[in-house]
């Protein structure tokens, strides 16, 4: 084992300049010299690499963002090109494999959600060496109990919510936020539990609006005159659907959630009169500084990955399982999507303490 090369693909969270330190300073420690690819795969099509050296690195763990820089487009085995004056999707596949041997690369590590590692997966299987790191603030993938940038994106919607607390009891209004997390709920639920929350949607529980609303007028009969509502993007009402905002084509999931907030927030006021104020935290869950514990779980994630490329353990993902971290095949973190199951110990201290979970 010679060299490495990292990427980050997907979209980006906090901690991922952590992972890359942690790789560099890890790899070099042991006489490997690491190569970035510059955002995601494009870089890996188009040639794009930089040398990684602990000076690259040094300074980078609080940084929030990706000194590689990432897309969640680009995928080589359909990677949009113009083709007499159309844009066609090409598999660019054998190009990514030919750049890696042209720069000696032994092993290519791939930070990423479930999308960038279904594409590692795909070139696992074509007999490249990939190891998989797991990243995403929706902490949805399977394998790993949980996946850095999670509980920063949760401590950012944590603070919006108690803010919101203020404003919602002096104007005494229902004050909705929506945050990110796709199919999955655990963003909502832990920020909802730790920021103190009246109402917690997410996607595996579908709402009815009327509950709800009878929850937040129970709450006022109290003398309660404010509720705070707390919604992933991918909730949706019993027996409708998800609010999409728009299909993106060139990434591996085309379709961008958004606008459930706003609809809760339309509907409580329309048939309910209750007055309501909407926030959308969107990207703020993604930017900023890692908090000590993403900081940690990333350090430790980028050595572990190293260790496994030293012991030629390829096609597996680093998970943490308990409090150890562990190798898994990368088949099994991306073979369905982590959801919040309805047993889940926080879900059921939820609905102790009272917490309206929509149904």
């Amino acid at each position: 084992m010679r060299k490495l090369a990292v990427l980050t693909g997907g979209g980006d969270c906090p901690g991922l300049n952590a992972v890359i330190r942690a790789i560099a300073k890890s790899a070099h420690g042991y006489g490997i010299e690491v190569l970035g690819i510059r955002d995601g795969f494009r870089g890996a099509v188009e040639g794009d690499f930089m040398s990684l050296s602990l000076k690259d690195v040094s300074g980078i763990l609080p940084r929030g963002g990706t000194i590689l820089g990432t897309t969640n487009r680009d995928n080589p085995f359909a990677y949009e090109m113009k083709l007499n004056g159309m844009t066609q999707p090409v598999d660019r596949s054998d190009d990514v494999i030919r750049n890696l041997q042209e720069h000696g690369v032994d092993a290519l590590l791939a930070i990423g959600g479930d999308g960038s590692l279904n594409i590692a997966l795909k070139f696992a299987n074509k007999g490249l060496k990939v190891i998989g790191i797991p990243k995403t603030i929706d902490n949805d993938l399977m394998a790993t109990d949980q996946t850095f940038g999670f509980q920063t994106a949760v401590d950012t919607a944590q603070e919006a919510l108690d803010r919101l607390h203020t404003t919602a009891e002096s104007h005494h209004r229902v004050m909705v936020l929506e945050v990110m997390g796709r199919y999955a709920g655990w963003i909502a639920l832990y920020a909802g539990v730790a920021g103190g929350a009246d109402v917690i949607l997410i996607p595996e529980i579908p709402y009815n609006l009327n509950r709800i609303a009878l929850s937040i007028q129970k709450r006022a009969k109290q003398g309660k005159k404010f509720s705070i509502i707390v919604v992933a993007e991918g909730a949706k009402p019993l027996g409708g659907e998800m609010v999409v905002e728009r299909m993106m084509t060139g990434r591996v999931d085309p379709i961008k959630l958004g606008g459930i907030g706003a609809k809760i927030g339309h509907d409580l006021e329309e048939h309910y009169g209750m007055e309501t104020r909407v926030t959308v935290l969107g990207h703020l869950q993604r930017g900023g500084s890692p908090n000590a514990y993403d900081r940690v779980l990333s350090t430790r994630y980028g050595a572990a990955a190293v260790d496994a490329a030293l012991e030629e353990e390829f096609g597996i993902m680093v998970a943490l399982q308990g409090r150890e971290i562990v190798r898994v095949p990368l088949r099994e973190a991306v073979d369905q999507i982590k959801l919040v199951p309805l047993n889940d110990p926080l879900l059921l201290a939820a609905r102790t303490l009272g917490m309206e979970m929509g149904d």
